[in-house]
């Protein structure tokens, strides 16, 4: 199903600017939108760089559970 909107000129070719030749306005719009599916993540990383990332946010995630905790003892006192 299609909607049809209205845009000032100024705005049109703004969205004309960003669109690529095999582009639709539609894609356009989504792709500024930024929804984008997880899917289309699918693959940018090496299974190197994912690792790496994964075992960053691991080790983050830990710090972070560690200064909550030390927090909370503190307001336990």
């Amino acid at each position: 199903m299609s909607k049809s909107i209205r845009l000032t000129e100024e705005a049109y070719e703004r969205l004309e600017a960003h669109k690529s030749d095999d582009e639709t306005f539609s894609d356009v719009v989504l792709r500024l939108a930024g929804e984008r599916s997880l899917l289309e993540l699918a693959g940018i990383l090496s299974d190197e760089q994912a690792n790496s990332l994964e075992t960053a946010i691991e080790e983050r995630r830990e710090r972070r559970h560690d200064e909550l905790e030390s927090i909370a003892d503190r307001m336990e006192k």
